[in-house]
């Protein structure tokens, strides 16, 4: 083991991070089969041993935002999980229709307890807007708020209109939507839990929330958002994805599109995420969301707030940890290190910028006069 070690502490030599040192961000090694496993198996290797208690970290998030400000990932290039993922979405198409509701079952659905305890109090399960040029947000509840305000905004809500989220979640846009502006909503999901929550919250308002694929949508809106599902449609079904969005979609309508986006084009995801967390997801880049709307939308207005994606996920493990006394009856120990190590890294990759977060405003034939950007 002494030749691994040596090894896995020569890559950490710039990072600032030391073996078993006292630092916040330092990883406490209680297992010495930790290296090799780290050096075969990448990722999925390092996040499989911190589930099984093999090493400790104060400072997760921190952790993972040194790794990634010194490129380590980039420089470990024997991870044969990410190239096995890459070559299976290639071969079959992990975003395909059959595969649509495994997520809903594996991570939406795995309790309304856990969300209740972690998001803000309309369940929403997206980036908020921390930073407005109104002012930034004193909490999770005020971001969300201003988050989902501001899209009703860019899309130009009007009273009467009928609005279409596609993976609506728990129904927070919609009931905001509703609430605020006067229209009336639909929401498409993939998760059982999130419309039986959705049909009991907004029972009293004109909100319909349906178990359906974005694939089977047959109608007219005036206005269409997506709010965080595209990272789950898969690259080969982008064209797919805007085709129906289109097609759904009144002439003089506007489109939302809010993503996770990556800075290069990739066809696979990490392998620790795909596993535990988003089964058949994959994060879009630039020139695919662009290639993707190409003979189809104008492309009005793009916004970039990924450093509000830190905030937000650090404002999540906040609620978590802090409930978890509450939760814990309901999830094992291990489920607790998996969405701890899960919510930390992710925030991580924001704070370093590896991943942004994209509103993109998009129409049919360009608004007439040109499209006043919003922020």
């Amino acid at each position: 083991m002494r030749k691994e070690k040596e090894i896995v502490k020569s890559l950490l030599w710039d990072t600032g991070i030391t073996l078993n040192g006292n630092a916040p961000s330092d990883p406490q090694i209680h297992n010495e089969a930790f290296y090799r496993r780290v050096l075969q198996h990448g990722s999925l290797g390092l996040g499989e041993s911190y589930l099984e208690g093999w090493w400790d970290c104060e400072s997760l998030d921190q952790f993972f935002y040194r790794v990634l400000v010194a490129n380590l990932d980039s420089r470990v290039k024997n991870d044969w999980g990410v190239m096995f993922n890459i070559a299976l979405n290639f071969v079959l198409n992990a975003g395909r229709k059959s595969k649509a509701f495994e997520v809903g079952q594996k991570h939406y659905d795995v309790g309304n307890d856990l969300y209740g305890a972690m998001l803000d109090k309309r369940l929403t399960y997206t980036c908020g807007y921390w930073n407005s040029p109104a002012g930034k947000a004193k909490n999770l509840d005020e971001a969300q708020e201003a988050k989902l305000d501001l899209v009703c905004k860019k899309i130009d809500l009007r009273p009467g209109q009928k609005v279409l989220d596609i993976g609506s979640g728990w129904g927070s846009f919609m009931g905001y939507a509703v609430e605020k502006y006067g229209v009336n909503a639909l929401g498409i999901t993939v998760s059982k839990k999130q419309k039986e929550l959705a049909d009991n919250r907004y029972k009293n308002l004109p909100v319909e929330t349906r178990l359906q694929d974005y694939r089977d949508l047959k109608e007219k809106f005036d206005k269409i958002v997506s709010l965080g599902m595209f990272e789950h449609v898969g690259y080969k079904n982008y064209t797919t994805f805007m085709k129906v969005v289109y097609n759904s979609l009144r002439d003089n309508g506007l489109f939302l599109l809010h993503t996770i986006g990556g800075n290069r084009s990739v066809k696979g995801n990490d392998p620790w995420i795909e596993k535990y967390i988003f089964p058949n997801s994959t994060l879009p880049s630039i020139k695919q969301i662009g290639q993707s709307i190409e003979g189809l939308f104008v492309m009005e207005d793009w916004h970039n707030f990924g450093v509000d994606y830190d905030l937000t996920l650090m404002a999540w493990h906040k609620n978590f940890e802090d409930n978890w006394d509450k939760l814990k009856s309901n999830y094992d120990d291990k489920f607790y290190r998996m969405w701890r190590y899960y919510l930390l890294v992710c925030a991580g990759t924001f704070r370093v910028r590896k991943n942004q977060l994209w509103q993109i405003v998009l129409s049919k034939k360009g608004v007439p006069g040109g499209y006043q950007s919003i922020r």
